[in-house]
């Protein structure tokens, strides 16, 4: 299972419309594979752009597709400033 981290940037004049979108997309996701997304972005703003990033923890491989089909089908790329860039971490297992 990995954890994935997807930042991006947004206008602060389409902030509101985008949360919407994200929040819905979010929860036809959490309904359809099970995932807790989270939603977050940085206190503050530069040049009139916000950061933002979704977590979808513990997801197997296959919810990058998902994920990937949920975002084109909810239209975001209209309405962030720039590309989604999209990290991907995986927990540490201590060694017996």
């Amino acid at each position: 299972m990995n954890d994935l981290y997807i930042y991006y940037q947004v206008r602060d004049a389409d902030a509101s419309a985008l949360q919407a979108m994200v929040v819905a997309m979010q929860a036809r996701l959490a309904k359809s594979h099970g995932v807790s997304a989270q939603l977050k972005r940085r206190p503050e703003a530069r040049d009139g752009l916000q950061t933002w990033m979704e977590v979808y923890p513990a997801v197997g491989d296959e919810f990058v597709g998902a994920l990937h089909a949920a975002v084109e089908q909810a239209g975001l790329s209209a309405w962030t400033a720039g590309p989604r860039h999209t990290e991907v971490f995986t927990d540490l297992f201590p060694c017996a």
